[in-house]
């Protein structure tokens, strides 16, 4: 919301300096979020003489003038390219030093075609108060030479732009907040009453609302004889100052009755209506051509004003081309009406349209300043127009509905701390416009029509404190008893924290997906079923809730390939639906690559094979458990996977058969043809619900562990066990030999083939010998050697391969 000060001044009569009048706003809930003083930027550009205008004798184009600047010195010389510059026309100067905002750059004294300039003539767009760049500024030939220019045109006035809440309707108009600085002490808020214009003849136009609940109130009337033409310098000056442009007296008058009372109202050319008028809900098909130009396709959800010819406005949002005032018109209809909040939003979002109008009806508008607001809006176009006017048409309610708050004066006390007494209460919800009735604990207080957003006891606090000040309201500690802290965070907010910073950390992007995809789609990843199907979905291949991740990604990786990005590694931590039970809606991390998108870094092989495969999977999902506090000691390996994937490379992560945590591994060939994508793409998804909470241990200072000081000793041995036998169990059984010494265990190998007999197979461990006390004798390492050969034998049946 922006207004000038002395728009501002024309409803507070203050003589407050402007920097404590926006000192003020901010602290009774209206922030000011910048202060454009135009007086202050251009106070270096002076109105100034051209003595002479040659030649410039380098350039055909250029001409050296001598400039008279009015300061009693002598000419100043500058190179000027504007084809108006001539000897005896009055301008804008700028002396060497001033910062020009229309081209961003600081002046200095330059050289231009081997002749100096010191200075420069300036045209409007390069003080940017109009887009006018075709030459310089002419001035009248009387304009006081030497005098700011600022001031001698009048536009010095600052403008301040304030951040309105959505609650505060009343502040989208400069009235409403010169009576919250009245209240607050910062000057007499003007509030003169708006008399009736007494109507001439009957208004030939009726009005008809089909639908009470779109249009609560509706008022007409006509003014013959008018003579439209520019509005008067004050009221286009209001205009600009806010960075409107001034198009003619009677649609100014709309706009200046937007921003001043926060009452927007709409003027129809009369010869243009056919009939009379009807507020209905828009046909489906219908169109408008509206004012901003473009055309817009109408259904029944949304309100119009009509005639005999069709749509001619859209309610309370704009109206329409044909209907228009213009230079010819002479009879108007002036509307003043209210509509339903919640409609105007809906028809405003769904059309794209942001107007002035919009802006506040959505808000709400004062219900009861409906008939006043045409009073003073026919007031307005009668001393700019003439006219005579016919009588008033009101269709429906002219007032709002009475609320009346009992409100206890402890409650001030209770909510903020403070001790008001009865009489400032009076005086600060008077100034508001409240009525306050009563002089016991608990007295009666109306609120005003404007201030909807006033419902109960609290919102009465707020409005005394915010006047009084909050800097008033005293710091209280806040009792935190003697319970320990609570977390913040749940655990599954830390886990798919930290999930994300894993995944990103291993150069893959976050993606975010649609949680519907189609109902093929879900069928792939185990879902489908007619309890996790919408109702009214948003469209036809939207249609179920996602059971997996990966649809969504793998279209995404498809997008990317398909618009030449093949190499692409993507990642999402979201919702699952596996039911329609609470427990079934899990929280997953999921990720795919493609392409060359390896976990080992991105790029193409030197044998032209893709760098990606199941192994990357495995330690994307391994990463993300670790991140996230899974016990990865205890993890478990599984070959095979989900029926999505590759029966014979993937995997499945479990810490025992009862508690699958997730899967990893090639996409199955027929999953992809499904899904219309090109493979290979690797892929893993993770329960993050599924990873079993720490265990709570009473904690203890511990020293910090140093790393060893000697060399650790690595020792490989190759088991022959049964086909069946997992290579889990080998390294788990040779890590619970001596869990202090054995740092790592891992499989390097896996063989059958020759050599080995049928239904064995030759796994190859790779065991990390760490000594902390002392460098182990050769014996004492085989003796350790000896303990895994025995472990492994005992706990899997295996032999020690010769």
């Amino acid at each position: 919301m922006k207004f000038s000060l002395s728009w501002l001044k024309e409803h507070l009569d203050t003589d407050e300096p402007l920097e404590k009048l926006a000192d003020k706003l901010t602290m009774i809930g209206l922030e000011v979020e910048s202060i454009e003083d135009k007086a202050r930027a251009l106070a270096p550009f002076t109105i100034a003489r051209v003595i002479s205008a040659e030649q410039h004798p380098n350039a055909d184009r250029l001409r050296v003038c001598m400039v008279d600047t009015g300061d009693g010195g002598a000419p100043v010389q500058v190179v000027c390219g504007a084809p108006n510059a001539r000897a005896g026309l009055v301008s804008v100067f700028s002396p060497p030093g001033t910062f020009i905002p229309g081209k961003n750059i600081t002046l200095g004294v330059g050289t231009i075609r081997g002749v100096e300039s010191r200075g420069m003539l300036c045209s409007a767009a390069e003080l940017q108060i109009s887009e006018d760049h075709d030459g310089i500024m002419e001035l009248p030939a009387d304009a006081p030479l030497g005098a700011a220019y600022a001031q001698w045109a009048g536009i010095g006035d600052p403008v301040l732009e304030i951040n309105l809440t959505p609650n505060r309707q009343d502040c989208t108009g400069v009235h409403g907040i010169a009576r919250d600085l009245g209240a607050a002490d910062m000057g007499k808020f003007k509030d003169p009453g708006i008399k009736p214009i007494k109507g001439e003849f009957p208004c030939p136009v009726k009005v008809t609302v089909e639908d009470a609940a779109l249009c609560p109130g509706f008022a007409l009337r006509l003014v013959r004889g008018v003579k439209n033409g520019p509005s008067p310098e004050w009221l286009q000056q209001r205009l600009t100052s806010i960075g409107l442009r001034p198009i003619n007296a009677l649609v100014d008058i709309t706009n200046f009755m937007t921003y001043d009372r926060a009452r927007p109202l709409h003027v129809f050319d009369a010869a243009k209506v056919k009939g009379n008028l009807v507020v209905r809900r828009a046909r489906d098909g219908e169109t408008l051509l509206a004012l901003d130009g473009r055309s817009y396709t109408l259904d029944p959800g949304i309100c119009v004003i009509a005639d005999e010819h069709g749509v001619e406005s859209l309610a309370g949002i704009m109206g329409g081309e044909a209907s228009g005032c213009d230079e010819n018109t002479s009879d108007v209809l002036i509307e003043s009406a209210l509509w339903n909040e919640i409609n105007i939003a809906q028809t405003g979002r769904k059309l794209g349209i942001n107007s002035d109008a919009r802006y506040r009806f959505e808000r709400g508008v004062d219900p009861a300043f409906m008939v006043p607001g045409l009073e003073l809006a026919t007031r307005l176009v009668m001393e700019m127009c003439g006219g005579t006017p016919s009588e008033n048409v009101v269709v429906g309610k002219t007032y709002g509905e009475d609320k009346i708050i009992d409100f206890p004066l402890s409650e001030i006390k209770r909510l903020a701390a403070i001790e008001v007494p009865l009489g400032e209460v009076r005086r600060i919800l008077g100034h508001l416009g409240f009525m306050v009735a009563g002089s016991g604990a608990v007295v009666k207080i109306a609120v005003p029509s404007w201030r909807s957003d006033v419902h109960g006891k609290a919102d009465i606090v707020e409005e005394v404190v915010r006047i009084i000040g909050v800097d008033q309201v005293p710091m209280t500690p806040f009792d935190r008893g003697d319970a320990p802290r609570k977390p913040i965070l749940s655990p599954i907010q830390l886990r798919t924290r930290r999930a994300k910073r894993a995944l990103a950390a291993r150069g893959m992007i976050e993606a975010v997906t649609w949680s519907f995809i189609a109902k093929p789609s879900a069928e792939l990843f185990g879902g489908g079923q007619p309890e996790l199907a919408l109702a009214n979905p948003i469209a036809s291949d939207q249609s179920d809730m996602r059971p997996s991740l990966l649809p969504g990604l793998i279209a995404a990786v498809q997008a990317n390939s398909n618009r030449g990005l093949a190499d692409v590694a993507l990642f999402e931590v979201g919702q699952v639906f596996r039911g329609d039970k609470p427990e079934d809606q899990l929280v997953a991390a999921s990720g795919v690559r493609h392409g060359f998108a390896s976990s080992r870094g991105m790029g193409r092989h030197w044998s032209g094979s893709a760098d990606t495969d199941a192994l990357d999977a495995k330690a994307d999902a391994f990463a993300v458990l670790a991140a996230a506090g899974a016990p990865v000691q205890a993890l478990q390996v599984v070959p095979g996977g989900a029926s999505w994937l590759h029966p014979g490379r993937s995997g499945t992560i479990q810490i025992g058969p009862q508690n699958v945590l997730g899967y990893f591994g090639e996409l199955h060939p027929r999953v992809l043809e499904q899904l219309g994508a090109d493979g290979p793409v690797i892929a893993f998804e993770v329960i993050l619900d599924r990873i079993p909470a720490a265990k709570v241990k009473p904690t203890r200072a511990k020293a910090v562990i140093e790393l060893s000081a000697f060399q650790p000793v690595s020792r490989d041995f190759a088991f022959i066990v049964d086909r069946a036998v997992k290579s889990g169990d080998i390294v788990r059984s040779a890590q619970g030999v001596d869990k202090k010494l054995i740092t790592d265990v891992t499989v390097f190998d896996v063989y059958e083939g020759k050599g080995i007999d049928d239904g064995k197979k030759s796994v190859a461990i790779a065991v990390t010998i760490q000594p902390r006390e002392k460098t182990l004798t050769d014996q004492e390492i085989e003796a350790v050697a000896a303990k895994i050969v025995a472990e492994v034998t005992k706990k899997t049946g295996g032999t020690l391969r010769a």
